[in-house]
């Protein structure tokens, strides 16, 4: 079929919905008798530049697939497949993925860790985790990102989950570093992030409901130039997106108190990162640490959440009047 029109398009993408005659008409506010007319062909009236602008926002096509030249093949491939400019695959060395993400993050950065601590924090205090060779320029662009985030006017916006906080602070597998490492990382970042309005530090409850690659990739949105990136399971790739909606919807989402998950205010958070720290120094366990958090904050329910079973019976259950924000 050719989909010469703007009636025929319609047709196909409701087809494609698998939605009710119902449901689409919500979606894009037009009465059902309307788009059961267009449905059926009754109507001869091509759906206005209103309706086909709210089509592409809710399916996320080009624009251009209305324009009279956009028909056959062309038109089932601009609704079907991811426009090429809107995602690129970057696949570079070690020394390419470095320089990309200095590039993006050049002047403020907005990203979602998949670990605590990031990169940056952990080489101030480890050089050496994972055993690999590293060149001379390697080293250099390193050290020229340690000195960026360092900067007291950098303006960085950081997502860690709780569970990898604790993890970082208390987890006996799977941890690189030793008492003093931590001390001196967890030192670190309360010192940068301390009455620093440049710099904000979330903590997130990665259990109070399913959410899906926030703590397993690292997540960098740039919101000014509408580009996000982030690491794909293969180690030397990453993906980077330039739709602007999703990429606007993204940092919408994790920036707005209401729609991000359960979390500990930006303001707060360092305080509960200073218990976390003196927890370390004096060898509390992770039981104790959460009854500091729980009697001198109002977060206490997210790190319980972050507890097992088994540890949840031994502590106290969280007061009353918890935030999730």
């Amino acid at each position: 079929m050719m989909y010469k029109n703007g009636i025929e398009k319609f047709i196909e993408i409701f087809k494609r919905s698998n939605l009710s005659i119902s449901k689409f008409a919500s979606l894009i506010q037009k009465d059902r008798r309307t788009v059961t007319s267009w449905i059926d062909n009754i109507s001869d009236i091509e759906p206005n530049d209103d309706v086909k602008h709210k089509i592409c926002n809710i399916f996320r096509y080009p624009d251009f697939i209305w324009e009279e030249g956009c028909t056959g093949d062309e038109f089932v491939k601009s609704i079907t497949q991811i426009p090429q400019k809107e995602v690129r695959i970057i696949d570079e060395d070690y020394y390419g993925r470095l320089k990309y993400i200095m590039d993006i993050e050049k002047n403020r950065r907005f990203v979602i860790q998949a670990q605590f601590p990031g990169p940056m924090y952990r080489d101030t205090a480890v050089k050496k985790v994972y055993r690999t060779k590293t060149s001379t320029e390697i080293e250099e662009l390193k050290q020229a990102r340690i000195e960026q985030m360092l900067r007291y006017d950098y303006d960085t916006t950081e997502w860690y989950s709780i569970k990898s906080v604790l993890s970082f602070c208390f987890a006996n597998f799977g941890n690189f570093y030793t008492k003093e490492e931590k001390i001196k990382i967890l030192e670190l970042i309360y010192e940068l992030f301390n009455n620093n309005y440049n710099k904000k530090l979330f903590l997130f409850d990665s259990f109070s409901r399913k959410i899906y690659g926030m703590e397993t990739t690292y997540i960098s949105i740039n919101v000014k130039q509408k580009i996000l990136f982030f690491k794909s399971p293969i180690e030397s790739v990453f993906i980077e997106i330039r739709n602007k909606n999703l990429v606007e919807r993204m940092h919408k989402y994790y920036s707005s108190p209401v729609e991000a998950p359960s979390h500990v205010n930006f303001l707060e958070s360092i305080n509960i990162i200073n218990i976390l720290k003196d927890a370390v120094r004096y060898n509390n366990s992770i039981l104790q640490a959460y009854e500091t958090i729980n009697r001198t904050t109002d977060y206490g329910e997210l790190f319980y959440n972050n507890l097992s079973i088994d540890l949840q019976k031994q502590v106290s259950k969280p007061k009353p009047g918890q935030k999730r924000n």
